[in-house]
């Protein structure tokens, strides 16, 4: 697989063509030297204050119209270089900064929502653009004035700006310059699909302002800003900080490979190949009469079925350059011009989720390695404002994917960087919960007027009870805590999961009553047993409960969970365990495999059912890709590593044998980029590699492989102590080479074959037929033989 140009940078500088220009109204200050007086909001307290800033919201005058982009300027005149200088920026919706004529910020504000009635704010360092005398302060806005299932739309266009240059303020007010961009506007039909927020972008190059970003462009024909009042204040809200870091950015880069093809109605379209699926912002550079339209698009334009996002320039006379702001995702990227347009370049730039690829998984089957790499690059391209099903059709924060994301996403990224936006995706979950006690998802969303609904404006407050489950439970919110260790995020969302879990009931038969929310979902496919697997995902969350009140000093809370638990515990088995299978009464589909599987991974199957389900999951194959993750993890708890191999690359054969470089929706159709699709990675990493915390965020954790007739299996984990960096060897003798970072404990165990006599750690005997001779040994099981590794670099040896 090919990688970008790694030269990202966090804040892109250099030159960004003058003929670009932003959506949106931006509201930014204006130069008062004012003692500063600032008290932040941040999204790590679940009662954060509103930010305290003396900045006032401003934009245009004139009524927010959808798809509008807003210039803004402010002259500022300081009488020293500064030694600091910070900048809070918000906006509705996304702005890209310049100070003197240079780029800052590509693409800042996340999209709204930290709660219905808030708004994220940016911080910016503005100390290395800054200068003694004059300087100018550019800001161009995009307000895309529409709801989506990732952004909940104010209703109106604003900016606010507030800077701490030493120890004096510049604000936004009416002294900054505000001006609706002329050359940007909306497409002919057909535009984007009703759930997403942002709009196709048309550019008229005939109406650019040119430089209008420098300092020596004449605004003297524009607004002084209208203020709207001062934060907080409606439509915008409460400000919260924006917890994720700005945008990784590759800056302008060429495409792997360029092709032309003529087309029959006498056009031309130029194809740029990406090297993976990826987020990009296309450029081109023409030679051109006026007036000739150019289609921008890429290979997904309808990735999933309807319409996604695309482009259009309409050009100038002679030699011009332009790059598309709003991003797009896909394998290539195809602009469609007239014949009497000449092309000079095509390029791209690549931005994306910060965070580094620091997790590696490498063993002796290539086609794993594949589907490993597959999943890791589809993960990385659903990650930007929030976690995504899929970054074409839908950009939404369906919380069934994010689960299976954020599992993921620990065997991938580093791990200060990489866990912020599954902390992110944890509050706006808790912090949407509607009065009824109901946790829902996609959120950030437009707010339907009767809740449980939706609205084809992208509004959206409907619950899938299953997906919550899976969610505020122990593959979402606890998997996060015990990966990262981060007690405080669970001690501010712990109350929303009490008020949620105390909506799920039981029966008069020991069981949960079933809910149906306001979807009654459970996966896609046919033949779901839906009681089975609905009362295994309350167990789980209910254990997860359990944990979650230890842990925030809710004890108060934890028999109520017990006693649901034990009530599951003992109806569970004499309600569905039909013999050879679970099948629920009144079941009439065939064996459902995830039914089988989550009560294995609910710890509700008891072991001596295990060889008759293991039979069930070796002829049943209803689970969609999303389902078929916890499938495969049932078959390695249940010591059936093989077969989970075996049945892994037999469901994802199409998909490791496309040339496409990530994952898909279903197993023959729908996006070609779905999150919920590589479980896989999780696998490998955790069961297969054998890596896994034992203690939160890695301070112990456990390295028990399971091989199955892999022969080589290297792997690297990230975590908050230094990377775990594994090599096994499965040949003539079992090798182990670990490395455990500082302050960590490992247990690593050697796989008890019927072969093994003797055990060597770094040169020394441990271990033979039986007996230990060192106080490293721990004990064995029917599995492993465990030994505790301290810090550093150790070679095991079991032959």
């Amino acid at each position: 697989m090919n990688t970008v140009k790694n030269q990202w940078q966090t804040k892109t500088r250099g030159w960004i063509l003058s003929n670009l220009c932003i959506f949106t109204f931006i509201f930014i200050s204006a130069a008062l030297l004012i003692p500063p007086k600032m008290a932040f909001a941040d999204i790590a307290n679940n009662n954060t204050p509103s930010l305290n800033v003396v900045g006032k919201w401003i934009g245009s005058s004139a009524d927010s119209n959808r798809n509008s982009w807003y210039c803004f300027r402010k002259q500022v005149d300081l009488d020293n270089t500064p030694q600091k200088a910070i900048a809070r920026i918000a906006c509705d919706s996304k702005y890209w900064l310049w100070i003197n004529d240079e780029l800052v910020i590509f693409e800042g504000q996340l999209k709204r929502g930290p709660i219905p009635q808030g708004t994220y704010f940016d911080e910016v360092d503005l100390t290395n653009f800054l200068k003694k005398g004059n300087n100018t302060i550019a800001v161009l806005v995009w307000y895309w004035g529409k709801h989506g299932f990732s952004h909940n739309s104010s209703g109106k266009a604003g900016l606010v700006f507030d800077a701490i240059i030493d120890d004096k303020t510049l604000v936004s007010d009416t002294s900054w310059k505000v001006k609706i961009h002329p050359a940007y506007g909306s497409t002919d039909k057909p535009h984007p699909n009703y759930r997403l927020a942002e709009a196709n972008i048309q550019f008229d190059a005939q109406q650019d302002m040119m430089d209008w970003q420098g300092s020596n462009f004449d605004d003297g024909d524009w607004s002084n800003a209208f203020e709207f009042g001062n934060v907080p204040t409606a439509p915008w809200g409460s400000l919260e900080k924006r917890p994720i870091l700005q945008w990784k950015n590759s800056g302008l880069i060429d495409y792997v490979n360029m092709e032309i093809k003529q087309n029959k109605d006498g056009t031309q379209t130029v194809i740029g190949q990406l090297p993976y699926n990826c987020q990009v912002t296309p450029y081109l550079k023409v030679k051109s009469p006026a007036g000739q339209t150019i289609n921008i698009q890429t290979d997904n334009y309808k990735g999933g079925g309807p319409e996604n996002v695309r482009s259009v320039y309409i050009t100038k006379t002679g030699e011009q350059e332009y790059e598309s702001l709003g991003w797009m995702n896909g394998h290539d990227v195809r602009y469609t011009l007239p014949k009497e347009v000449k092309v000079l370049a095509v390029k791209y730039r690549e931005t994306g989720y910060n965070a580094d690829f620091d997790g590696r998984f490498k063993c002796d089957d290539e086609i794993l390695n594949r589907l490993w790499e597959k999943s890791k690059r589809t993960l990385y391209v659903t990650m930007r404002d929030n976690y995504m099903d899929c970054p074409d059709r839908e950009r939404a924060q369906w919380w069934g994917d994010a689960v299976n994301e954020i599992g993921e996403a620990f065997y991938v990224f580093d791990a200060q960087k990489g866990p912020l936006l599954a902390k992110k995706g944890i509050y706006e979950l808790a912090r949407w919960q509607r009065p009824d006690k109901v946790i829902f998802s996609p959120v950030p969303a437009g707010i339907p007027a009767k809740p449980g609904t939706q609205e084809k404006n992208g509004a959206w407050s409907i619950e899938l009870p299953r997906q919550m489950l899976a969610s505020v439970g122990w593959y979402g919110f606890w998997t996060y805590y015990w990966y990262t260790g981060d007690k405080q995020t669970i001690v501010d969302v712990y109350p929303h999961v009490r008020d949620y879990l105390s909506l799920w009931k039981i029966g008069e038969d020991g069981l949960i009553i079933h809910r149906r929310g306001d979807w009654d979902w459970t996966d896609w496919g046919s033949h779901k047993d839906v009681p089975v697997i609905e009362n295994a995902w309350v167990h789980l969350a209910m254990k997860a409960a359990v944990e979650m009140a230890k842990l925030s000093g809710n004890e108060v809370d934890i028999p109520g969970y017990r006693a649901k638990m034990k009530s599951i515990e003992a109806n569970f088995n004499k309600a569905f365990w039909q013999g050879n299978r679970y099948c629920s009464a009144g079941y009439k589909g065939q064996t459902d495999d995830r039914a089988n599987a989550i009560a294995v991974i609910a710890g509700l199957a008891k072991p001596e059912y295990y060889p008759a389900i293991k039979k069930v999951l070796n002829e049943s194959f209803n689970a969609s890709p999303y389902m078929e993750k916890y499938v495969l993890e049932s078959l390695c708890m249940m010591d059936a590593p093989q077969q989970a191999l075996e049945r892994m690359k037999q469901r994802w054969s199409k998909q490791i044998e496309s040339p496409l470089t990530t994952l898909w929706e279903g197993w023959g159709g729908g996006t070609y980029n779905h999150a919920w699709s590589g479980g896989p990675l999780t696998i490998l990493s955790q069961y297969i590699a054998g890596v896994s915390p034992i203690k939160p965020g890695f301070e112990q954790f456990s390295v028990l492989p399971q091989m199955a007739s892999l022969k080589k299996v290297k792997s690297v984990v990230p975590t908050k102590y230094g990377d775990i960096k594994l090599a096994l060897s499965n040949e003539a003798a079992f090798e182990m080479t670990l490395e455990v970072p500082t302050g960590t404990i490992a247990i690593a165990g050697v796989p008890k074959t019927a072969q093994l006599s003797k055990i060597h750690i770094n040169g020394e005997k441990v271990y033979q037929s039986g007996n230990a001779f060192s106080d490293l040994y721990l004990g064995e099981d029917d599995h492993w033989i465990k030994f505790s590794l301290n810090s550093g670099r150790t070679t095991i040896i079991a032959k």
